[in-house]
This record gives structure tokens, sequence and C-alpha cells, in this order.
């Protein structure tokens, strides 16, 4: 008598059998390769992204002007609690139930914020470009030196091969 196998088994051999040999995974590796994974992953990313600590922070939302005067009043009425997420669903769950003429302050705030963080930006921006000209002016008369001790050198060089020659 044959044995068989449950349509579960098959498919699951199938799946395996479509990824390539590397991919295969069997039983508790299936998380210790996916943790390097995303390791290498974040790692790359790390590297690539270098933030100028000077440069102004974006403002925030409405939401989260709200949040800020929320906080203090939830944590005056529910002194126990300590979990950051129960706060923020509480928040979440007031600023769904507010009216537009509710959060208008809020939204006022907000716009007053990010209109000074735009003029913030416009000014780190024109310090940006302005020391971004300044190091290019370095490195152009730096390189020139450079280029023309190195032409120098070339010249007296073919100078001295056309000596030898004769």
């Amino acid at each position: 008598m044959k044995a068989t196998r449950s349509r579960a088994a098959a498919r699951k051999d199938n799946k395996e059998a479509v990824k390539p040999v590397e991919d295969r995974i069997i039983g508790k590796r299936k998380a210790a390769i996916r943790a390097d994974k995303s390791n290498k992953k974040r790692a790359k990313n790390v590297t690539s992204t270098k933030k100028d600590p000077n440069k102004p922070k974006r403002p925030p939302t409405a939401f989260f002007v709200f949040l800020e005067e929320f906080r203090i009043i939830y944590k005056q009425e529910h002194p126990k609690v300590k979990a950051v997420s129960a706060v923020g669903k509480a928040g979440g769950e007031k600023w769904k139930s507010m009216s537009d003429a509710e959060k208008a302050p809020y939204e006022a705030k907000a716009a007053k914020r990010k209109s000074e963080y735009e003029k913030l930006m416009e000014a780190y921006n024109k310090k940006q470009e302005s020391s971004d000209d300044e190091e290019e002016v370095e490195s152009e008369t730096s390189k020139s030196q450079v280029n023309d001790k190195d032409d120098e050198e070339s010249e007296e060089d073919e100078e001295e091969e056309d000596e030898d020659d004769d």
C-alpha cells in the first residue's frame, strides 16, 4: 500500500522546490536569517544618511499640538497609567470625536509653527549655499595649484628626456 501525503505537505514541498536553495529555511533558523537580512538593510540606510544636527526640525501637525496638551490632562486624570500607547489611543479617539471648530485652535498653532519653520529653513538653506560656495572656491584653487605643480613637473621630465636623447 502506498503512503499518501496530505495536500498541505505537498504544497509545502512545492513552495520549497520553487525557492532557491539558499532561501529554503527549516524550523528555527527562519527567524535568525530574517533578522540578519533586516539588520543588513538597516545598516545600509544608516551609513547612507548623514543628518545635519543644525538643520531645523519639522513642525508638529495639529494633532500633535493637541496631543501635547492632552497628555498633561490625561496624566492628571489617570496617574497610574504609565503606557504611552494608552495615552496615544485615548488622544486619537478624542481627536476623532472633536468637531472642526474644536480643532481650529490647534490647527492655527500648527500653522504658526509651520511658518516659523519655513523661515528657519530659508535661513538654513542660505547658510548651506554660502558654505558650499566657499568650499567650492577653496577646492577649485587647490586643484588648480596642484595641477600647476604637476604640469611643471611633467615639463621638467620632458626636458630631461629630450636632453638624454641628444
